[in-house]
């Protein structure tokens, strides 16, 4: 039986990941290191290690311990300085029809500063868990953020739902052992196939969200 809804933040509950792609870049660029917006929505939901991670390897480089320090704090600078993000038409007043008939979570890779920012301002109350990129020792794809999330909302992994709009999010998810409905944002649909389920855009996702009710 469905208990609990489990939600991604970028790309689903805000219109974000276009600040957080500029960011990254930036934060790399004044690195010496040159990449573009589409390398990051490629692996979004990675958290700020992993990032560094990729990014570093793929420029043949081996990342310092200091530099996971530096890039997070490097980019978080940018994208507060930046950020104009926005919530998906429709989604708040949907969640706040949710609260109440399932627990609902957060489960993002984004850094813990960012999530709380974005929630507390768009998204007050809703949330009986939220797990940041920070929280985990591995981000997504791995089933972490997904069963720390079930975990602390008190539920098993058959009684959640996750709600995703990236690969990376979607292994994530399956690899927890739990359903996902996914919606294309800023990648194409066949990109999202891993998913149980691809709504077309958000207007179908608050729908069926709607129909949980």
């Amino acid at each position: 039986m469905l208990k609990g809804l489990i939600f991604d933040v970028d790309g689903v509950l805000m219109d974000s990941m276009p600040y957080h792609a500029d960011a990254w870049v930036k934060a790399f660029e004044d690195a010496g290191i040159h990449i573009t917006n589409m390398d990051i929505y490629e692996i979004e939901g990675s958290n700020h290690k992993s990032v560094v991670d990729i990014v570093f390897h793929k420029a043949g480089i081996e990342p310092k311990t200091s530099d996971y320090k530096t890039f997070l704090k490097r980019k978080r600078e940018f994208f507060m300085q930046n950020n104009r993000s926005e919530p998906f038409k429709g989604m708040q007043t949907c969640l706040q029809a949710l609260k109440g008939k399932y627990k609902l979570a957060i489960a993002s890779g984004a850094d813990r500063t960012i999530v709380n920012s974005l929630m507390d301002k768009f998204y007050p109350g809703i949330f009986e868990a939220i797990v940041s990129g920070e929280d985990v020792a591995h981000g997504k794809p791995n089933p972490e953020p997904y069963l720390t999330a079930a975990h602390k909302l008190g539920l098993g992994i058959e009684e959640c739902m996750v709600i995703e709009n990236a690969p990376l999010g979607i292994r994530s998810a399956k690899n927890a052992g739990m359903y996902c409905l996914a919606v294309p944002t800023y990648l194409p649909y066949e990109k999202l196939t891993d998913a149980d389920m691809v709504l077309a855009d958000h207007a179908e996702l608050i729908a069926y969200l709607y129909k949980l009710l």
